[in-house]
């Protein structure tokens, strides 16, 4: 079978290559992304393996299903970038990666907290110019706290987990509350508008729908406890980042740690360090002495990777030969 994987990197082809041997999987790489202007690079291929900034609207699925693609398998969690829709009419299989170390996510969150309040970042540099000073360095006790987490799947239970382990009081927002994971961990459900109240710090682990998109906006910040810190891991469109920008200049906000960003596409795990960025409003973001961005690595270690790698060859596989698809990865 052949699949055409793209938008890959080194880290990408080590790991989907060492879990398809033997597999009866010839790999087709690809370092551009998938849109309807590159589908005709999967000529021959039965499966294409996509990533986050891949973007399979109906014309790219068009296009796909005219040269033969059976099979879209997502090597991530999140699918808002697929035209699911169209891809049930075009009779195309699409899989997903449902769960991929959620300690790797959720640990990288507590890392931009940590970071973040502590001035990590802040001190690194200042240290490597042999300035030794304190000033402007001065975070607070997460111990007695209060941390709201809004989104309590796989992911926001570890972060949870960790920032009760803190000495944290944490409360957990969820369409679908597990009252019984709440009781054994000591964790409070609690309606959005009392975590954004309460909170000293909130961290976002939701999936992106229309619902969710801008769930972080003026209202809602005015709503936050002013100082508090916001961490994003999830997807960048959770935040309204215009709004974000006016509450960091107004000094509501304490800190903002992003891994992901709504308009990332382009420029995120692509080196533009000889460039000029054109992003005007990230460029603006980064202005900010109290925001701290990394460029989508929170799935990024060696148990992720090898997860991913070895669920994305097992559902292609099983499509091939007419066997269930792992557990929780068919989308449709």
């Amino acid at each position: 079978m052949i699949a055409a994987a793209y938008d890959t990197k080194p880290y990408d082809r080590q790991y989907l290559q060492a879990a398809a041997e033997g597999a009866g999987i010839e790999w087709r790489f690809w370092e551009f992304r998938l849109s309807e202007a590159t589908a005709g690079t999967a000529r021959g291929a039965g499966a294409v393996c996509v990533f986050v900034n891949d973007r399979l609207d109906r014309a790219c699925l068009d296009a796909l299903a005219r040269e033969g693609v059976r099979h879209i398998a997502l090597r991530c969690a999140g699918f808002n970038n697929v035209d699911l829709v169209a891809a049930k009419e075009l009779g195309l299989t699409v899989t997903r990666v449902p769960a991929y170390s959620p300690h790797a996510v959720a640990e990288h969150a507590v890392a931009l907290l940590l970071a973040l309040n502590r001035k990590i970042h802040r001190a690194f540099n200042r240290v490597r110019e042999l300035n030794f000073s304190l000033h402007g360095l001065v975070g607070f006790d997460l111990h007695g706290k209060t941390a709201g987490v809004i989104g309590t799947g796989k992911i926001g239970r570890v972060a949870a987990q960790i920032l009760r382990g803190f000495g944290m009081r944490v409360l957990a927002h969820d369409p679908f509350p597990d009252a019984d994971w709440a009781a054994a961990h000591g964790i409070e459900y609690a309606d959005v508008r009392v975590l954004a109240r309460e909170s000293d710090v909130i961290s976002l682990h939701l999936p992106l729908t229309p619902e969710t998109r801008h769930m972080i906006r003026a209202e809602t910040i005015e709503l936050m406890k002013p100082g508090a810190i916001l961490i994003n891991v999830s997807r960048g469109a959770l935040i309204d980042t215009g709004a974000l920008i006016a509450a960091l200049k107004t000094g509501r906000l304490g800190g903002v740690g992003l891994d992901v960003y709504e308009e990332e596409e382009g420029i995120f795990f692509e080196d533009l360090s000889g460039e000029i960025l054109q992003d005007d409003t990230l460029a603006r973001l980064l202005t900010f002495p109290n925001v701290l961005i990394t460029s989508h690595q929170a799935f990024l270690t060696r148990e992720a990777l090898q997860e991913i790698a070895q669920t994305t060859v097992a559902n292609l596989r099983a499509l091939d030969a007419g066997l269930p698809f792992i557990e929780g990865s068919q989308i449709q």
